[in-house]
């Protein structure tokens, strides 16, 4: 029998949303964080550019603009109950972040400084507006530090480096969880009144990626192996700005600091595709610009990336082109100086990776999948639904980006991750707190952590000669190839019947470590089949959808088709087969309409 803990509340994942969860959760019940990794590794550590915040420190802005810049920038698909939500809830909780220790950036005056990003506007004028609160191109990282010291100091529990395999759902709630201890190959059960899943993306299932080795969908494939539907994922968002081949992000807070893309011919392209922001447009829209640019032979020196260009001249020209001014009315200008001050992170990963030094070179750039739109579908405080008419699964709860809530749609627009991961992580922690107050614990099933150890002996017992690390590589190239920025029916098609090749070779894979202790191939191949049921998911929820909308680009349905797919798509994994369902998108105050940047 497994080692048993007993906790009110049990958080898996301790990334921001994790790490909020377990803080307001901790206020007023026993709460323990779960995360396969030491919680200042995970993935919020990478956000760099900002969180989004209508403060108006800088020049006029409201939280209703910042709503209507979501809906837009989500095509529409956004929930607006919860957009609303979100933008509302957004001052107050930059400030929270602030009182809590967080160090942003400052005006000269003291507040907190704000930058453009891709898709915040002011709704009269249509030009950028500063709306992301930064700190410098670090301002994850911050969350992350600030939020773990408070933890600490709220005597949260934590189990670092245990890897979460299970959710135990008894008489339709949830009861707790089962982990696998990294250090020894030991099953732990964690008994709970209420479980919240805050364990991130799954970007690893495309080859070129700005996700962390960690980021393997585990929880959206856990719920789906408990009967939980998975929400639109056929969006997925491939940002505009990797760095080439290797996918590490290069935030949008260049191009707010001034930064223009520039193809093989010098010319600034965005100027075609989006002239009101121009480098401004949201994700999906500066994604596909790109991708056009270099279909059509403008890629430099004829390769598959173009420049993103920050050299104080180029950022400068081209600011006194488009008028841009600083809040007290004077031109905007940057100095090298101001520009290492600004992209301190930015400008070392380009010097470590690429020897370029963006002050003085422009930096090679392709798009990265990046962001996953889709997940376990949630209402705005955190609870999870699991059919069409939104019936609360008691006891369950999630947030962040393995959450759909569904506030970002079919494309997020920038800084609203990090916005996203905070508000959703504080309610969904103040939730669960709230409903485990009120209950009792559902008793344990018979064999609690049968199902995982199943899971486990299935793969130390595979007999054949099957790799990992091989099925992993043919995976992640098929969906960059076929199930990437653009897509048609016949990549599509081809992707599928690739991904259930890849699941019967998976059948066979043979472990070469058979040890207990810290068994990373063994871990790595259960975190294989997390993703390829994912990559199964995203393609017939993508198959099936025949538009194109946000991170969903379809060349064979170019246009998109309010009439047929405003719609969320919900997807069930059940005897090995894919089912859909679909729910209606709510809208509020804003009638779909064309998007123009």
């Amino acid at each position: 029998m497994a080692n048993i803990h007993q906790f009110d509340v049990v958080v898996v994942g301790a990334g921001g949303a994790g790490l909020t969860a377990g803080l307001y959760a901790s206020r007023t019940a026993k709460t323990a964080v779960i995360s396969k990794l030491y919680p200042t590794r995970s993935h919020t550590g990478a956000a760099q550019g900002g969180i989004g915040a209508a403060l108006g420190n800088l020049e006029e802005d409201r939280p209703e603009w910042h709503t209507y810049d979501t809906v837009k920038g989500s095509d529409y698909l956004g929930d607006q109950d919860a957009i609303e939500f979100m933008c509302n809830e957004a001052p107050q909780i930059v400030y929270e972040l602030e009182h809590m220790g967080l160090p942003f950036d400052r005006t000269p005056d003291g507040r907190i400084a704000q930058r453009p990003f891709g898709g915040h506007t002011n709704n009269v004028t249509g030009k950028p507006v500063r709306r992301a609160c930064h700190a410098a191109d670090r301002t994850g990282h911050m969350i992350l530090q600030t939020l773990y010291q408070q933890c600490l100091k709220n005597n949260v529990n934590f189990f670092d480096e245990f890897q979460v395999v299970d959710v135990l759902i008894e008489n339709g709630k949830a009861a707790g969880v089962v982990a696998l201890e990294i250090a020894t190959s030991e099953l732990h059960v964690f008994h709970a009144k209420a479980v919240i899943f805050a364990t991130g993306g799954h970007g690893r299932i495309w080859e070129i990626t700005s996700n962390a080795y960690a980021l393997t969908g585990d929880g959206i494939a856990v719920a789906l192996r408990r009967g939980v539907p998975a929400e639109d994922m056929e969006f997925f968002q491939f940002h505009p700005t990797g760095i080439y081949k290797l996918g590490i992000l290069i935030t949008e807070g260049v191009r707010g600091e001034g930064g223009v893309l520039i193809n093989d011919k010098g010319e600034r392209f965005m100027e075609k595709y989006a002239p009101k922001v121009k480098d401004l447009a949201s994700r999906d829209v500066v994604s596909r610009s790109i991708y056009l640019e270099i279909r059509e032979g403008r890629g430099i020196n004829g390769s598959n990336y173009v420049y993103l260009d920050v050299r104080p001249e180029t950022v400068n020209k081209y600011a006194a082109l488009d008028g841009r001014t600083n809040p007290d009315g004077s031109p905007y200008t940057v100095t090298g100086e101001q520009i290492l001050q600004k992209l301190p992170d930015i400008i070392d990963f380009c010097r470590t990776y690429l020897g370029v030094d963006p002050v003085t070179q422009p930096m090679p750039i392709q798009p990265t999948a990046h962001y996953a739109m889709g997940g376990i579908p949630t209402n705005m405080y955190g609870e999870v639904v699991i059919d069409e008419k939104n019936t609360v699964m008691p006891g369950l709860y999630a947030a962040g980006e393995c959450a759909c809530v569904s506030v970002h749609g079919a494309n997020r627009l920038g800084t609203n991750s990090l916005l996203d991961i905070v508000v959703f992580g504080k309610y969904a922690g103040i939730k669960a707190a709230e409903y485990a107050n009120g209950a009792d614990f559902t008793p344990l099933p018979a064999d609690p952590d049968g199902f995982a150890r199943q899971q486990f002996d299935r793969l130390r017992n595979n007999q054949g000669n099957e790799n990992v690390f091989q099925i992993s590589q043919e995976m992640k190239r098929e969906m960059f190839d076929n199930m990437g920025v653009f897509r048609t029916a016949e990549t599509m098609t081809h992707a599928l019947n690739k991904i259930h090749e890849l699941q019967e070779r998976a059948k066979h894979i043979k472990l070469t470590d058979t040890g207990k202790v810290f068994n990373t191939e063994l871990l790595n191949a259960w975190e294989l089949t997390n993703l390829l049921d994912l990559a199964e998911v995203t393609t017939v929820s993508a198959l099936a959808r025949q538009e194109s909308r946000g991170g969903h680009a379809r060349e064979d349905f170019p246009k998109r088709d309010d009439v047929n797919w405003l719609k969320h798509t919900l997807a069930w994994k059940q005897n090995g087969k894919v089912t859909l369902g679909y729910k209606p998108v709510v809208i509020t105050k804003y009638q779909p309409k064309e998007r123009v940047y």
